[in-house]
């Protein structure tokens, strides 16, 4: 499949009209010089959400196999583009072939999964509510509720994930399952990747023979683009993954609109771990090397990477920081994504080197490129990092801080003050329980996901994953961006009262046509057959 460097507006290929754009090969920082990307006019970003507004009728009436059907198709056409798509998204990002082939896999997979969802269709969430005519001292009138489709969905591409984050990753494919048209802004880091992805969902969209505006690839350059996209009122929500400047910005511009709309981003995070006691004591320099693999796993540049620990002060800590420093010293250095993003890390490590009493463990194998990223491993104390919270703002590469306490009372402490995360990783025995439930209690007010005895670099693609958190993790705690459930961000509630059975959507009509599960005055009922 040839790359145009043409946008992607419903059935169409169109030359933007805007700024000159080429990919960038970060492990060089030479331009990939084919093809020209034009950015997309005002002109062109109003034209894909118009399609998609003309669309959405057209799509939410679909039948959910239909939509799977079209989940599929994307799925296979992904691995069909071959080592095509992987040495592209390689030249764009610096990231390993590796690295690639098993994020194809994951956004294969959760394009499967959705179509699986749809099948079930447990995601209609259908209820009903019988009619009481005799009730006194009122009668109960037929009351039936599902879920439908909220509107055109814009998506931002992410820069860490080119592929299971992006074009066609799981807000996309989410959005699609839910009925939703998809207008993608294509990240500016991985060009031709986004119109590889872009064009196999075109090609998929044409051969189900579904509505021209089910899907469209914008190209923007700074925040023209995107804000364009957000304000138009045709979209009804956005899905982000990015900077927490990024994601307020875009919250402040879909809070402005005369219609408000919910913006999913998902922003920063530090993902704290907690070694406690029994567990240091227990197996330090184990716990220490999967630490350093965690952290320089992808050159750091994972949401969910472990970027603050704490414990206890003693011999046992001794052990866990000598035995980190000593892996993470091993650990080559990595290309990062973008200049712009090695050029952040820098300054990241700068600000916490000017903090006082804070100290360098360890580093990483000197860089051998001009955009690789060096891993670092710092210490300080809990009383510290109190005076100083800038020591627990993100930095999006390879470096973490080791926080000493004097006491488990501290630990609880540190974590009755975190900000929203989307994780967080407790290292623990069975003599440690009882200090554990405490923070358990406390933690499960703080972050997405709690681990134990792991690393949460790891994002498992399936039913019960929660990939979110209270703010600034993400900007809605009650959602998630990764597993089925991520679906239910592009849904909402109809409850329909007394309508005859032929006005009635598929999910909630009497003889069940679709064969999914139903919830029948409080009791969840299986399709008959």
């Amino acid at each position: 499949m040839p790359l145009t460097g043409e946008q992607i507006i419903g059935h169409q290929l169109i030359r933007g009209q805007g700024r000159e754009l080429l990919a960038i090969n970060p492990a060089t920082e030479e331009a990939i010089p084919a093809p020209v990307f034009n950015c997309a006019s005002a002109n062109l970003v109003n034209q894909a959400c118009e399609l998609a507004d003309q669309a959405f009728d057209s799509l939410r009436s679909t039948s959910p196999e239909r939509r799977a059907q079209l989940l599929e198709a994307i799925a296979d056409g992904i691995v069909g583009l071959g080592a095509t798509l992987l040495e592209r998204a390689h030249s764009e990002s610096g990231l390993p072939l590796a690295r690639l082939e098993g994020e194809r896999g994951r956004t294969v997979g959760q394009l499967r999964l959705f179509a699986s969802v749809l099948r079930q269709g447990r995601w209609q969430q259908a209820t009903f509510d019988s009619a009481l005519p005799d009730r006194a001292p009122l009668p109960r009138p037929d009351l039936r509720m599902c879920k439908v489709a909220l509107g055109p969905v814009v998506v931002f591409g992410a820069s860490n994930f080119p592929l299971a984050f992006s074009v066609a990753g799981g807000d996309t494919a989410s959005a699609l399952a839910a009925g939703c048209p998809v207008i993608v802004k294509a990240h500016r880091a991985h060009l031709g990747t986004s119109e590889l992805v872009g064009r196999v969902i075109q090609q998929a969209v044409q051969q189900l023979e579904l509505p021209e505006g089910t899907f469209s690839l914008v190209v923007g350059d700074g925040n023209d683009v995107g804000q364009q996209l957000v304000s138009h009122p045709a979209v009804k929500a956005v899905g982000f993954t990015g900077s927490r400047s990024g994601g307020l910005a875009l919250l402040r511009a879909a809070a402005a609109r005369a219609e408000p709309i919910p913006v999913y981003a998902e922003m920063s995070s530090v993902n704290p771990v907690f070694l406690l006691p029994g567990a240091l004591a227990a197996r330090a320099e184990t716990i220490a090397a999967g630490f350093a693999d965690a952290l320089a796993l992808g050159a750091g540049q994972f949401c969910t990477n472990p970027g603050i620990l704490l414990a206890v002060a003693g011999p046992e800590l001794e052990t866990f920081v000598a035995r980190a420093g000593a892996c993470l010293a091993d650990k080559a250095s990595q290309t990062m994504l973008t200049a712009g993003i090695h050029q952040a890390y820098l300054t990241g490590l700068q600000r916490i080197a000017a903090q006082p009493d804070t100290a360098l463990v360890a580093a990483g194998q000197p860089p051998s490129g001009a955009t690789q990223a060096q891993g670092h491993l710092y210490r300080t104390t809990f009383a510290n990092v109190a005076a100083n919270p800038q020591l627990l703002e993100e930095v999006f590469g390879p470096a973490a801080i080791v926080i000493s306490c004097q006491s488990v009372d501290q630990m609880l402490a540190f974590a009755r003050s975190l900000d929203g995360q989307l994780t967080a990783t407790l290292q623990l025995t069975e003599q440690d329980l009882e200090v554990a439930r405490s923070l358990v209690q406390t933690l499960e007010k703080k972050a997405g996901r709690l681990l134990v005895n792991g690393f949460p670099t790891g994002v498992e693609v399936c039913d019960a994953m929660v990939h979110g958190g209270p703010f600034p993790a993400t900007s809605d705690s009650r959602s998630t961006s990764v597993g089925s459930t991520a679906i239910e961000r592009f849904l909402r509630p109809v409850c329909y009262q007394n309508l005859p059975d032929a006005l009635l959507p598929d999910a909630l009509k009497q003889d069940n046509p679709l064969q999914i599960w139903r919830q029948l005055d409080g009791v969840a009922t299986a399709p008959l057959g």
